[in-house]
């Protein structure tokens, strides 16, 4: 779905999640001079750290926060769960941590959330009833995450180079697009997943250990197709700038950045199916602001928010934000579009997975 802007917005400080930023910034990091806040019932002061994916700080839905609440947020940002995991277990310390369906055991299992009181999320009862049952929300009777965003995950391409545009994920691995190419590279189950839909497989979520292994080794084989895997929305734009690549999979919300930006490409739901995902806020277990934590989360769910982040390309999960939404953006934020794609949700078998994609990326 989701790397860092170059800009620093006006009213609050990002930090860059890297080793050693802590000890040299001093900010974000919590010790001594973090806010202290237990509960969410607190009053809403202080700093809010945020530790998320790069397009979900976007200055036009963070600024409002700060002004009304007069809450600094300082923002960190990560390539994946996993990743996120890893910092936070070194001692990075954040209080609001981006949660995807797809990827979240590495903070759920290593109990790096606090469990969400649901009755403290203002909105939560508007939620479209699809985002707030759904699968991993809420584990083990803990809910752990509010889902404040989604999208369809689908091809990106140069509409030049295509005339008569793409419409399968097997156009990846096309010869005569040798070097063109770029490929998510920020966890191992998007990767893996598109190539299976390309090869034929039609639930390739629940793919066996056999069936992982004969895509991966599909992968390794045609390893020099790709130009390289992109971690980030960012490193698939600059790819797309650069002339670099003509074709990769992605998001819908990527390619309205790349609009704006004047980029020539397009996006299709590939017709063995797109995938979709969704993502939300969750509290970390040594959160220091549990209240602003709480806010901020209130913040991004709200309708005016949600038809914020509908700008962005994404869908909403709030249905209340929709009349809000300028008509020509309603069908691309309606989350209704997704009931026809296939859930990024943690796959069967997730540990030969990730290492199928470990074996990939060595090629």
């Amino acid at each position: 779905m989701h790397s860092p802007r170059e800009t620093t917005p006006r009213s609050y400080r990002r930090l860059i999640a890297m080793g050693g930023v802590c000890a040299f910034l001093l900010v974000g990091c919590g010790g001594d001079d973090a806010p202290q806040s237990d509960s969410a019932d607190d009053p809403v002061s202080g700093t809010v750290r945020t530790f998320t994916y790069d397009d979900s700080i976007e200055p036009e839905v963070l600024d409002p926060f700060e002004a009304e609440t007069g809450v600094e947020v300082q923002t960190a940002t990560f390539n994946s769960n996993a990743q996120a995991a890893a910092k936070i277990k070194g001692g990075f310390s954040t209080d609001v941590i981006e949660v995807c369906l797809d990827e979240s055991s590495p903070l759920v299992d290593s109990n790096l959330l606090a469990p969400i009181d649901t009755s403290k999320i203002t909105d939560w009862q508007d939620m479209a009833p699809a985002f707030r049952e759904a699968e991993g929300v809420t584990v083990d009777g803990s809910t752990y995450l509010v889902p404040l965003s989604a999208g369809p995950h689908g091809l990106i391409y140069e509409t030049s180079a295509f005339p008569d545009g793409v419409d399968s994920w097997a156009a990846l691995y096309d010869p005569a697009l040798q070097g063109q190419v770029a490929l998510d590279g920020g966890g191992s189950l998007t990767p893996i997943a598109v190539t299976a839909l390309g090869l034929g497989y039609t639930d390739p979520l629940s793919m066996n250990p056999e069936e992982i292994a004969e895509v991966r080794d599909y992968m390794i084989e045609n390893r020099d197709q790709f130009r390289t895997f992109a971690d980030s929305d960012s490193d698939t734009i600059n790819l797309f700038k650069s002339g670099e690549v003509v074709l990769s999979d992605g998001g819908k919300g990527t390619v309205t950045k790349m609009q704006k930006e004047g980029l020539d490409v397009a996006w299709v739901a590939p017709q063995e199916g797109a995938l979709s995902w969704v993502c939300g806020f969750g509290i970390s277990a040594d959160s220091k602001n549990v209240a602003a934590s709480y806010a901020l989360i209130n913040h991004y769910l709200s309708a005016e928010m949600q038809a914020l982040i509908a700008g962005q390309g994404f869908s909403i999960v709030n249905p209340e934000a929709m009349p809000l939404i300028p008509e020509e953006e309603r069908d691309a934020a309606d989350p209704a579009q997704l009931g026809s794609m296939i859930p990024e949700v943690e796959a069967d078998y997730q540990k030969e997975w990730d290492q199928a994609w470990q074996e990939i990326q060595v090629g």
